[in-house]
């Protein structure tokens, strides 16, 4: 199999363009050699997906099986990617998000539920994430009739995530001390890991497979007590954590998700964040490592030679994401111990 990745050199692109070279596939990435470097054994073309010109050098070096794109967030740019491909690859899989559908994460979302409604050729300022990733699908599927895939991730963990969730909280269970935990430990939580995103991704590639997939962790696959004991254990035990619920943190203007990556009070907005259907992915053969496991093996990339500074360097606006910081951290600590 060929397989062109649009990306490829970062969290889940560069766990596609690893699968594929275990598979024996032949991979070639597409990137502006921006983000991090190529990984070993693929070949690369360097280029922009906004230059037409880049784009049309880029097809000339087709054909492949299926294109997998990664990095597509702006449906008209997504569009001329689609437009310049259509000839050159059997099969378009694209990486949306559960996000395309506006009931989420309030009500419980599937295949069939209502998605935002967005052009094909909508530019940034048109509408929001979901709304703009809902028109990318739309772009892919006018573009590649019936050669669609489009895989609708929920919370992605992993490796090299540069969202930065999971490796916070390692970070800050690294340190010591006493940890704010939100939530309660017994909530249940639906997490993926990123490898095992591109494992089913490209099963259904070498399956000539079409459609939709919502793509998350079976149902209540961990426990807030779960994952950040196991980001306790990676880290060597150093913190106690001290389990806060929702009313306090929200009085004490904690951020939900942001400055406590993962948090979600259980609120009628977020009433069903950690109950997305992956029912057709798993009907389909998705299978999903134990989060455990996705907690050590990202630990074990953080903390090795230059991990933190891979994960903590500046990457596209997600430096801007806010986290707790630790005055904020001792002074919730200190009304807490007063309240009880």
């Amino acid at each position: 199999m060929r397989l062109l990745v649009i990306g490829g050199t970062v969290f889940l692109g560069q766990a596609f363009a690893a699968e594929a070279l275990s598979r024996g596939w032949e991979v070639t990435t597409f990137n502006r050699g921006r983000s991090a470097a190529d990984l070993p054994g693929v070949e690369t073309i360097r280029g922009d997906r906004e230059s037409d010109e880049d784009l049309a050098r880029l097809a000339e070096s087709g054909p492949w099986d299926a294109v997998v794109d990664v990095c597509g967030y702006v449906p008209s740019i997504v569009g001329a990617s689609v437009a310049a491909l259509a000839g050159a690859a059997s099969s378009y899989l694209f990486i949306s998000s559960v996000n395309a559908y506006p009931g989420f994460p309030a009500v419980t979302v599937d295949e069939d539920s209502p998605r935002h409604e967005c052009p094909a050729d909508a530019g940034r300022g048109d509408g929001d994430y979901g709304k703009l990733k809902a028109g990318c699908e739309n772009a892919v599927t006018d573009g590649f009739p019936g050669r669609a895939l489009i895989i609708q991730p929920g919370l992605i963990m992993g490796p090299g995530d540069r969202a930065r969730r999971t490796i916070w909280w390692l970070r800050r269970a690294s340190e010591g001390g006493r940890m704010v935990a939100p939530a309660a430990p017994e909530q249940q939580m639906q997490l993926i890991d990123a490898r095992d995103i591109a494992a089913f991704g490209l099963d259904r590639i070498a399956a000539e497979d079409s459609g939709s997939y919502i793509v998350t962790g079976p149902s209540g696959n961990a426990t807030w007590s779960e994952y950040l004991g196991a980001c306790l254990e990676a880290t060597g035990d150093k913190a106690e954590p001290v389990w806060m619920d929702d009313r306090f943190l929200l009085d004490h203007a904690v951020e939900p998700w942001s400055e406590l990556p993962l948090w979600a009070p259980r609120n009628e907005e977020m009433a069903e964040v950690w109950n997305v259907s992956s029912a057709r992915a798993l009907a389909a053969g998705l299978r999903c490592r134990p989060v455990v496991d996705s907690v050590r093996d990202t630990a074990d990339r953080l903390f090795a030679p230059g991990g933190l500074e891979e994960a903590f360097s500046e990457y596209r606006s997600m430096a801007a994401l806010p986290q707790l910081s630790p005055e904020k951290e001792r002074l919730l600590l200190t009304d807490w111990d007063a309240r009880s």
